[in-house]
C-alpha cells in the first residue's frame, strides 16, 4: 500500500532553516557583544592605567624640574659665595700693603725730596713731590727699584716751578707694587716660559 504524505513538509522544513537561521544568528550577535564588550573593557582598562603612567611621569616630571631650579639657584649662590671669599681673600692678603707701600716710601726717600701726593690704583702707585734736583729723583727711583716690596719705577714727569723765592722740581713717577705670587702665578709662570722656549 502506497503512503502519500499530503503534509506542507517543505514549508516545515524553511521554517526549521528559518529557526535554525535565527538561533545562530542570536549565538553570533552575543558572541559578537560579549567580544566587543571584552575589546571594549580590556581597552578601557589599558587607557586608564596609561593615564595613571602618564600622570605619574608628568608628577615626576615637575618635581625634576622643581630640583633643576633648585639645583641651579644653588650653583649661582655657590658662585656668589665663592666670589665674595675670593674678594675676602684679596682684601686679607691685600690689607698690609698700604702699610709696607708708606714704610718702604719713607725707607727709600732721599734727602731733599718731599712727597706731595699718593695714588694707588691697584698695583700701580703715582706720587707727586718736590726736589731740590733732578739728581735726588734718579736716587729715589733707583731706592725704589732695590725695594722688595716695589719695582719698574718710571719718571712720567719733572719740571721746574717757582716756589716763593726759589725754583724747586717738581716730578711725578710711577712704580709698581711687587705682590707675593699666587698658586695661579706659580703654575702659569712655567707654562709661559716653557711657550716662550719652544718658540
Amino acid at each position: 500500500m502506497i503512503r502519500i504524505n499530503l503534509l506542507p513538509h517543505r514549508e516545515i522544513r524553511r521554517r526549521r532553516l528559518q529557526q535554525q537561521y535565527f538561533v545562530m544568528l542570536g549565538v553570533v550577535a552575543a558572541v559578537g557583544v560579549a567580544v566587543a564588550m571584552l575589546v571594549h573593557t580590556s581597552l578601557t582598562n589599558s587607557f586608564e592605567n596609561q593615564q595613571k603612567r602618564n600622570a605619574y611621569l608628568q608628577a615626576e616630571i615637575v618635581k625634576l624640574d622643581k630640583e633643576i631650579e633648585d639645583i641651579k639657584k644653588l650653583k649661582e649662590m655657590t658662585a656668589s659665595l665663592l666670589s665674595r671669599k675670593k674678594v675676602v681673600e684679596t682684601l686679607q692678603s691685600n690689607r698690609a700693603e698700604v702699610v709696607h707701600l708708606l714704610d718702604e716710601l719713607t725707607r727709600q726717600l732721599p734727602d731733599g725730596v718731599y712727597l706731595k701726593g699718593i695714588k694707588q690704583q691697584g698695583s700701580r702707585v703715582t706720587i707727586n713731590g718736590y726736589t731740590q734736583s733732578q739728581a735726588r729723583v734718579s736716587t729715589l727711583m733707583r731706592n725704589l727699584d732695590a725695594s722688595p716690596y716695589l719695582e719698574n719705577a718710571n719718571l712720567i714727569e719733572i719740571r721746574a716751578v717757582p716756589l716763593g723765592t726759589s725754583r724747586i722740581n717738581e716730578f711725578t713717577l710711577a712704580v709698581n707694587i711687587e705682590r707675593p705670587k699666587t698658586e695661579d702665578d706659580k703654575t702659569a709662570k712655567p707654562a709661559k716660559t716653557a711657550a716662550t722656549g719652544t718658540q
